[in-house]
């Protein structure tokens, strides 16, 4: 068969100039930057050093709302913003944060805005911060709040205290956290659209996700959009009932046309109810996505902030099957969005789900076709632009394809099969950045009598390079290593892939935290701690943690002392720390993954005690003769092995040393 090989940002731009609410047969996928409370992780910094990965599988990343936020000293997930042309947010700075969107459209990356324009914070009741930009000066008054904000409340503070709101009521479903914005205002929609072009035209942001849109009329979001004429525009409507999420989205109609996708709830309950429920038959439920009037405006999701499982709060997660089903996601129409955690914690299987999806070309608008269902599994076809794609999840043994499907990749609960007639080597292992050792298995994708060649140079194989027979594992060893596997059919190697891997020799490694509380004169230290990879919970789970009574002595100090285990070069601890029953109490000290000392200041922020990080502690790692140390278990702050340390600081042995 003839393939088409298009890079996904390419396909991306020649469809900016047609976009209409969402590009049509886009192939791309989407990832939330963010999860609750994921103010580490999804800092603009710690985004923009994930870049090139990312560009590998994502060509949009919807991130939070990087707005200023009137929190008064904690941190904001962005929902109750203050200000809209100030973008110093919980997640960084400004510059941090351009410097962000800048380096993923180098990268081919569109950012997506999570954008906030339900409901806006006050200072007091109803008094809006005064903006400029451009020299345009932009303000929200009280006139701009919907005449029913807060269930009548608002309307009868404001009039006791000489204020007017709106004579309009709310166009959409009120929310009592904030105010309500009236969208039948001039000044209301004057602002909203100066904000949106801000966001596109100076920040450089690629499209919206719409918050809350069930709270005004999806005509106002229209206006909007035609306006500001993003690429993407995606609402979250949040409903499980599909023809109502499909009228949401001819509300947004402008002369005809659909300005905004939709978040596919129905989709996502879908799955949820699928899984949940081990009845896999249940993903022939009707979505979005299964409607082909509407799957191009169909974005898909099986989890986002506000239905994972948090620590403080079960919310709506779907308990069992992560890999399935995002392995179902990702082998059907509509644009998938895939949840940061999810690719955080199973990486390795959804870069090679997207692998799939990409080398099939499967786009919004695919058609698909259901080729079993039943409790136990389902198996669906779905035709990309390039070939199709088999997938099937629950317990794959319950169904076997014909001999036209050849396996490609398979995990717990999901198989994707490509057809014989693609013409392909494969390999099953996504390029990225691994923490061991790892191993490839080579498959011939045909129906020809076939061997594969491979090289690990990075150079392209021929006929000459190394012959083995599909199904062949090879390994692959710490360091760099591009391998490219092609098809030997007689003397003619075709369907050549590549593949290339940063493997890390990482070892966990203790770090120890020191304390000293002279100057605040605390007699005892709670520590309280989470972040990372989730394992660094005190034992002691409520507030206010692990009261820490074993101290250490270094320079003629005293210090409380606790020792955590660093499992992963992005692993890290943040800690808050008190005394007595929890008060008073230090601010957040975030992203610790090496020994540290802290003083704990009389200085404070918020109510809450600063704290100051010092140099104790910190020893001179020696050195042999012929410049290298005496014990080759060195590792530099960001866990990779080195044999010949330079100048810096490096862990041995769980302590921090350095090299002079």
């Amino acid at each position: 068969m003839k393939k088409i090989y298009t890079t996904l940002f390419a396909l991306a731009m020649a469809l900016t100039a047609m976009a209409q609410g969402w590009p049509a047969n886009y192939q791309g996928v989407m990832l939330q930057g963010f999860y609750w409370d994921s103010f580490n992780d999804s800092q603009w910094t710690s985004l923009k050093a994930q870049a090139d990965e990312l560009a590998q599988y994502f060509t949009l990343v919807w991130i939070p709302q990087s707005g200023k936020c009137n929190d008064n000293g904690w941190n904001s997930m962005g929902y109750d913003d203050y200000y809209w042309f100030d973008q110093n947010s919980s997640f960084g700075t400004e510059a941090q944060l351009r410097s962000l969107i800048t380096t993923f459209k180098t990268k081919g990356i569109g950012t997506i805005a999570d954008v906030v324009v339900n409901h806006r914070n006050t200072n007091g009741w109803v008094t809006f911060p005064k903006e400029v930009y451009n020299g345009v000066t932009y303000q929200l008054l009280p006139s701009d709040i919907c005449a029913d904000d807060d269930n009548g409340q608002t309307k009868a503070w404001a009039e006791a205290n000489g204020y007017s709101l709106s004579t309009n009521n709310d166009t959409g479903e009120g929310w009592n956290g904030m105010r309500d914005l009236d969208h039948k205002s001039t000044n209301v929609q004057t602002c909203v659209k100066a904000y949106l072009g801000f966001l596109l035209n100076d920040l450089g942001y690629a499209g919206f996700r719409y918050d809350m849109v069930k709270g005004f009329s999806a005509s106002f979001l229209g206006q909007y959009n035609k306006a500001s004429a993003p690429t993407f525009s995606v609402g979250e409507y949040w409903d499980g009932n599909k023809t109502i999420v499909a009228n949401w989205l001819n509300s947004t109609k402008v002369d005809g046309d659909i300005q905004s996708a939709a978040f596919d709830f129905p989709f996502r309950y879908t799955v949820r109810d699928a899984i949940n429920n081990n009845n896999w038959g249940k993903l022939s439920n009707t979505s979005l996505m299964a409607d082909a009037a509407y799957r191009r405006y169909a974005v898909t999701f099986v989890e986002n902030h506000d239905t994972e499982k948090r620590s403080n709060a079960n919310q709506d997660p779907i308990k069992r099957d992560t890999l399935a089903a995002n392995a179902y996601l990702l082998a059907m129409p509509g644009t998938p969005c895939v949840f940061f955690k999810h690719w955080k914690d199973c990486k390795k299987d959804i870069a090679q789900m997207i692998n799939v999806r990409q080398f099939a070309g499967i786009h919004n608008q695919s058609e698909y076709n259901m080729f079993s269902s039943a409790s136990t599994h389902y198996a669906v076809r779905t035709s990309g632009a390039n070939c199709d794609l088999l997938c099937v999840v629950g317990d794959v043994t319950k169904y076997t394809p014909t001999n036209r499907w050849i396996k490609v990749i398979e995990g717990y609960h999901y198989s994707y099969f490509l057809p014989n007639d693609a013409n392909t080597a494969w390999i099953d292992l996504a390029s990225g950045e691994y923490l061991s050792e790892q191993t490839a298995t080579l498959t011939a994708v045909t129906n020809e009598n076939a061997q594969i060649v491979y090289t690990t140079d990075g150079s392209t194989p021929t006929a000459s390079s190394t012959k083995v027979a599909s199904g062949t594992k090879v390994n692959i060893p710490v360091g760099t290593t591009t391998l490219k596997a092609g098809l030997l059919i007689g003397s003619t190697v075709s369907g050549i892939v590549s593949r290339t891997y940063n493997i890390i020799d990482f070892q966990p490694f203790d770090i120890t935290i020191y304390v000293n509380t002279d100057q605040v004169g605390w007699s005892n230290v709670n520590f309280w701690t989470w972040g990372g990879d989730g394992s660094h919970s005190p034992t002691n789970n409520n507030w206010p943690g692990d009261k820490v009574s074993t101290t250490v002595e270094k320079d003629g100090k005293q210090w409380f002392t606790h020792t955590y285990t660093i499992n992963s070069p992005s692993d890290f601890v943040n800690f808050v720390f008190s005394t007595g029953s929890g008060s008073p109490q230090t601010v957040d000290i975030e992203n610790i993954s090496e020994d540290t000392f802290f003083e704990i200041s009389t200085e404070t922020e918020g109510g809450k005690n600063k704290v100051n990080v010092v140099s104790t502690g910190i020893e001179e790692l020696q050195m042999t003769n012929d410049n290298s140390v005496m014990d080759d278990a060195i590792y530099d702050l960001q866990g990779r092995r080195v044999t010949n340390p330079t100048h810096g600081i490096y862990i041995r042995g769980g302590k921090k040393f350095i090299v002079r």
